[in-house]
């Protein structure tokens, strides 16, 4: 994964509540193993029409938002079925975060396993995305994971939570596999600090 430090870009609003992991990425799309081709799928039913044409109805088919590069998304998304391909078809299409009041647990893990960010707001600072977006399509934010803060482009910072060990493994660039591995010295000085043996003796 690519380290995470600053992501400075533009937002692209979707306010939608329960945006479940079928609506992100299709069942039909499970059947490949790796993630390339994956950025075709996202939020087809919305994207295309029932002909296989962009529908430019759709937020993500406007001029005004290619290149977004962060999604603004309804409370709970990510719902429903569990399947990792969700967060690399967001990855895939370009987006580095997603800014919601609330993720579904597994989501949320899969996506930062994968190294998108997941940012959890109030409702008010939603809102004022949404709003920001609809008046600006442009409107473009700062997220310092470092800090753990939004900046929004009035210059108030917004708080937001993140457990330490996955923020150390996104600042690092790092999944839990690379984390170990790192730390191969560190488990090698333990092991030989031990015992060769340790017997456990049964009491009866």
């Amino acid at each position: 994964m690519q380290p995470i430090s600053v992501i400075t870009g533009r937002i692209v609003a979707l306010p939608v509540q329960d945006i479940d992991t079928d609506q992100i990425i299709p069942a039909r799309y499970l059947k490949v193993t790796d993630k390339s081709g994956l950025a075709e799928g996202l939020f087809y039913a919305w994207r295309f029409d029932a002909d296989g044409k962009p529908n430019p109805d759709f937020v993500l088919n406007r001029p005004e938002t290619q290149g977004a590069t962060i999604l603004v998304a309804g409370r709970n998304f990510g719902c429903g079925s569990s399947r990792e391909h969700a967060p690399w078809a967001l990855l895939g299409y370009g987006f580095t975060a997603v800014i919601s009041p609330y993720f579904a647990d597994i989501f949320r893990n899969n996506a930062l396993k994968n190294g998108l960010l997941t940012v959890q707001v109030d409702d008010e600072t939603y809102q004022q995305l949404v709003s920001l977006f609809d008046e600006d399509p442009t409107t473009t934010v700062t997220i310092d994971l470092a800090a753990q803060t939004v900046t929004l482009p009035d210059s108030r910072s917004v708080h937001f939570p993140i457990d330490p060990f996955t923020r150390h493994c996104l600042l690092h660039g790092v999944d839990q596999m690379g984390f170990l591995l790192n730390e191969e010295a560190a488990i090698s000085a333990y092991e030989a600090s031990r015992p060769a043996r340790v017997v456990t003796t049964a009491r009866s």
